[in-house]
């Protein structure tokens, strides 16, 4: 090693922190890395990897490193590459297995690669309907969910019935054992028919030419010496033989997890291979990472102790964090009366974060299942803020963006003295950019802010690295196939199963009351652990600001039955239990005042019609004997304060006045808003 090879490793291991350094240090050998959330699991294996290749130990094309999505692949070879180390390969398990599949396809088998069906829909039709079997849509969704299950967990369907029984795995889709037995024959007999194999067969397929020719087999291990495989809490049987197979006799594997986020099971992941890996492998090192650099004391307070709560059902192998930021605002938690004025309350509490200085797009908004992100859309709407459902329409898929990035191409291919970044201004301007946004929201706005992102990235990209058109437009590409879009603003709507990997600093949590955390459908006690884990995983995304709500009732006016989480009891504010008896008021009054001050400033609302609105409601309310919130609730009175409606018919299109608010108080309501003294009824 030279002397600046010698300094260049100081550097970079100096960079880390004492277990991190441990990681980036330990080159050889079965490593087991429990990594805790935020404690920098991605930084201490990417500085490892590069260790490695400063120091000739490992040759970069030969190190493999297996994350669990395209987007981590991406982000892992973006680091190593800002690091000064290329040719390392970091990929998912399908896609290095798609990659040796079509390149011994043609040796092993004959031919090529038969074509991957994108869906099992209708495939999955066609085997139910040769069994006789009257299925849905949502039946077909919950049957190809068992398939993938039992090809993942290499269960056949010769085993199916005894292991499912086995593993109390009954009515799927109102089925039995013996009839998805045979359901999974036929669905292959049909794939086969059609010429096609499904998305586990990539896998499945590579297994079995790797498992059965061992020239092939010794060909891939002649290539790949060093293994590193990210978020091995949630590898899958299929997964790990496909491991096995890679290394042969060998023990040239570092894995890193935390059980603690083990939220896949449902898909047949699990834990199991990183709990035992030190049975397995018992030379291995195994090292903690607990200082979680990412949220702030008060966030990871809250972390700690929704886990520390499971009791007996954590893990010995769990990390408990220690967090290394300054103290932070206090995490929040609101109680709504219903849904649609939970939705209206998070966009207001949005806007404040927006006008302190927060940005859109590092402001997340995260719940249970995807029926709830509609009520959020309209709410933001409203609101006046941007937002983007994680899970939508790709970045790179976007029309701006397609055409953008071919101008820039073309630029790369005749470069000019200008820098990089203003080259790419320049281009960029052509195609609509400007630098400032446009006063405009809509699709113009999200056209601008897909070009800005593309404007932002080529600043990062000189700043951490200097490169130049050729290499900005080779990120693109390679950002492209990995659909590892630059940052775009706007809020971010999210499943919490779609969030893992991401943090913002700022999440909403919403929905946390029994019904959906946990969710409804989960039954037997690993099933609740998962879902605890769930809500740990939602908790860690965020850096700074934490908001936990739940509404007390689905539809304004509808009984007020919900209760918060279990995962929350003795967690959620001391004065909830009093509340929740009496199942009416959620909030002290200076909350709800400031709650609803809140909802107001973000409306643009006019403060004296609101004021009008509430104290009429009041009257209203205590001469009928109802709670205010089933006259009006506060949302629809700060919709009526913002659009001051001139007419029944605007009126009407205001969210939460339906017909028979309008035949009852529409009148009324109009006056209020001109400031006539309305009619008493």
């Amino acid at each position: 090693m030279t002397m600046s090879t010698r300094t260049d490793v100081e550097a970079l291991l100096d960079a880390l922190d004492p277990d991190q350094r441990a990681v980036a240090e330990q080159l050889t050998g079965p490593v087991c890395v429990l990594a805790g959330a935020g404690t920098g699991k991605t930084r201490a294996v990417t500085y490892r990897i590069a260790h490695g290749v400063l120091t000739s130990t490992y040759n970069p094309t030969a190190v493999l490193a297996v994350t669990f999505t395209a987007r981590a692949a991406g982000e892992m070879r973006s680091r190593l590459r800002d690091l000064g180390v290329g040719g390392v390969q970091a990929r998912t398990f399908h896609a290095a297995a798609l990659r040796q599949l079509s390149y011994f396809w043609p040796r092993a088998i004959g031919g090529s690669v038969p074509r991957i069906a994108e869906h099992k829909a209708s495939m999955i039709g066609e085997a139910a309907g040769r069994l006789g079997l009257e299925v849905d849509r949502l039946m077909i969704r919950d049957l190809a969910g068992e398939v993938e299950w039992a090809k993942v967990t290499m269960i056949t369907a010769e085993n199916y019935a005894r292991v499912a029984a086995a593993q109390g795995r009954q009515d799927i889709a109102g089925q039995d054992p013996t009839t998805i037995a045979r359901l999974l024959s036929v669905y292959e007999q049909v794939k086969t028919e059609r010429g096609v194999i499904d998305f586990e067969d990539v896998l499945l397929l590579t297994v079995g030419i790797l498992a059965e020719q061992p020239e092939i087999a010794a060909t891939v291990r002649r290539q790949y010496r060093h293994f590193v495989v990210d978020e091995y809490q949630d590898v899958s049987p299929l997964q790990q033989r496909l491991l096995e197979l890679w290394l042969g006799d060998r023990a040239e594997l570092c894995v890193v997890g935390d059980v603690s986020q083990t939220i896949y099971s449902f898909t047949g992941a699990t834990p199991a291979y990183l709990t035992d890996f030190s049975r397995r492998y018992p030379k291995a090192r195994v090292i903690t990472l607990a200082r979680d650099y990412r949220s702030t004391p008060q966030v990871v307070s809250l972390a700690n102790n929704v886990l520390a709560r499971a009791g007996k059902a954590r893990s010995s192998a769990a990390v408990e964090l220690i967090a290394q930021r300054p103290s932070g605002p206090a995490v929040r938690f609101e109680t709504y009366p219903d849904d649609d004025a939970e939705a209206a309350g998070v966009a207001a509490r949005t806007a404040e974060l927006i006008r302190t200085g927060v940005k859109a797009s590092q402001i997340a908004v995260l719940y249970r299942t995807n029926a709830q992100a509609p009520a959020y859309e309209q709410a933001l709407s409203q609101a006046g803020i941007g937002y983007l459902v994680q899970g939508g329409e790709r970045f790179f898929s976007r029309t701006e963006v397609r055409e953008a990035i071919v101008l820039l191409r073309g630029a790369a291919r005749a470069p000019g003295e200008a820098t990089m970044p203003e080259t790419v201004r320049d281009v960029l301007a052509s195609a609509g950019w400007t630098p400032e946004p446009p006063a405009a929201r809509g699709a113009v706005r999200e056209k601008w802010e897909s070009l800005n992102s593309l404007v932002a990235l080529a600043d990062e990209l000189a700043r951490t690295r200097q490169a130049d058109m050729v290499e900005y437009v080779a990120e693109l590409a390679e950002r492209a196939s990995a659909q590892h879009a630059p940052t775009v603003e706007g809020v971010t709507l999210a499943s919490l199963h779609a969030a893992k990997g991401l943090e913002w600093d700022a999440v909403f949590l919403v929905g946390m009351c029994e019904g959906l955390m946990p969710i409804s459908l989960a039954e037997g006690i690993e099933a609740i652990n998962e879902e605890r884990r769930l809500l740990y995983v939602g908790i860690t995304r965020a850096r700074e600001h934490l908001q936990l709500s739940y509404a007390l009732a689905r539809n304004a006016g509808g009984r007020s039955s919900r209760k918060t989480s279990r995962f929350l009891d003795g967690i959620w504010p001391a004065a909830e239990p009093a509340q929740r008896a009496r199942g009416k008021h959620t909030l002290s009054r200076a909350g709800r005042r400031r709650q609803v001050a809140e909802q107001v400033s973000a409306a643009e609302a006019d403060p004296e019609v609101f004021e009008r609105l509430r104290t009429w409601r009041a009257e209203v309310a205590t001469e009928t004997d109802k709670p205010a919130f089933t006259i009006l609730h506060d949302a629809a009175l700060v919709a009526i304060a913002a659009a001051c409606p001139k007419d029944l018919r605007q009126l009407a299109i205001l969210r939460g006045i339906g017909p028979t608010k309008i035949e009852a108080y529409g009148a009324t309501i109009l006056a209020l808003v001109r400031g006539d003294r309305p009619a008493r009824s």
